[in-house]
């Protein structure tokens, strides 16, 4: 853990070299298994049985033998007590506190504490990542493939992908046009991945021999061969990886919008649009950044997309 992290253990709180790398967490279930006969089992859960706590650390300083002195006496009281560390709460006992005297300014510990109860709380669902994060994630992974793949031209439509992305600032809320400048880059690049893909695949179909080894050429036209043919196998699968990821990329991107639709208005205006699409009249802002317009007064004929409504409206166009 960082050296930064809190960590208190009833009134006392570790601090520095105290501080452990980690501190394992976690425990079993408490199983009555029955075996019956033809094989079958009943396995009745009989509730969690939480693991002892342990860690170890080293007393540093002119307060180190005292330090360690004060956690012995929180043992020898047998009295539970808070631990506590990020998020996790635990009521403990102090099973066993070792330490060793090196000098009166250095004694390395040992402790382990067993648990009363589990106070944390539990975590009931895990929210599923947003769009920007996948698009952001699928990004990351692209650009290190780049890199590996050493080509230039695709590090520079690299580049240009990430400069697309970086200008919206979010992507999940972003008009089709917005989205449509991320995919532009996007389209490039994986264009650029399939010419490399063909490329690396005819130099390693090109064997003829092994390695490429023909007789009467010269060492040096054989050893170029080897080299290109390695090079090229290696470079296979992190061009399909990364043309897998540039389709899920493609995709995550295609279904923000994938329920937009168009309707025809004569004259009028967004709020009475929003009125009959979204059932929000406040939702105008939604339409007029979908269709590149700040006024929401129509005139003449308009073809208005209308996009699905996936932010909150709140009748404010930020400009």
């Amino acid at each position: 853990m960082k050296p930064d992290t809190i960590l208190q253990l009833g009134d006392f709180e570790f601090s520095g070299k105290e501080i452990p790398e980690f501190i394992p967490f976690g425990g079993e279930q408490r199983l009555v298994v029955h075996k019956l006969v033809g094989g079958k089992r009943n396995v009745q859960a009989m509730g969690a049985d939480p693991m002892p706590i342990s860690w170890s650390g080293l007393f540093f300083g002119a307060a180190a033998r005292d330090r360690a002195r004060y956690v012995k006496t929180l043992m020898d009281s047998g009295k539970a007590l808070d631990l506590i560390w990020d998020e996790f709460f635990y009521r403990v006992v102090i099973r066993e506190f070792r330490a060793d005297f090196e000098r009166f300014y250095q004694l390395p510990y040992q402790i382990t504490l067993e648990v009363v109860e589990d106070k944390s709380g539990a975590v009931l669902a895990i929210a599923a990542p947003s769009v920007d994060d996948l698009v952001n994630q699928d990004a990351s992974s692209i650009t290190d493939l780049a890199d590996a793949i050493g080509d230039p031209t695709l590090s520079s439509l690299v580049s240009s992908l990430n400069t697309a992305i970086s200008t919206v600032s979010d992507i999940a809320k972003a008009a089709t046009s917005t989205i449509n400048s991320i995919v532009k880059p996007l389209n490039a690049v994986r264009a650029r991945v399939q010419v490399l893909f063909a490329s690396v695949n005819n130099t390693v179909r090109s064997v003829t021999t092994l390695g490429g080894i023909l007789p009467n050429n010269p060492i040096s036209t054989n050893v170029g061969r080897i080299l290109s043919q390695a090079t090229a196998a290696t470079q296979i699968p992190m061009l399909q990886q990364m043309d897998v990821t540039l389709g899920r990329m493609g995709k995550n991107l295609g279904a923000i919008n994938s329920g937009t639709k168009t309707v025809t208005q004569a004259g009028g205006n967004l709020y009475r649009v929003a009125a009959d699409e979204y059932g929000d009249p406040m939702g105008w802002t939604a339409l007029a950044a979908a269709n590149g317009v700040t006024d929401p007064k129509l005139t003449g004929v308009n073809t208005i997309v209308v996009p699905p409504l996936n932010q909150t409206p709140n009748g404010v166009l930020n400009a």
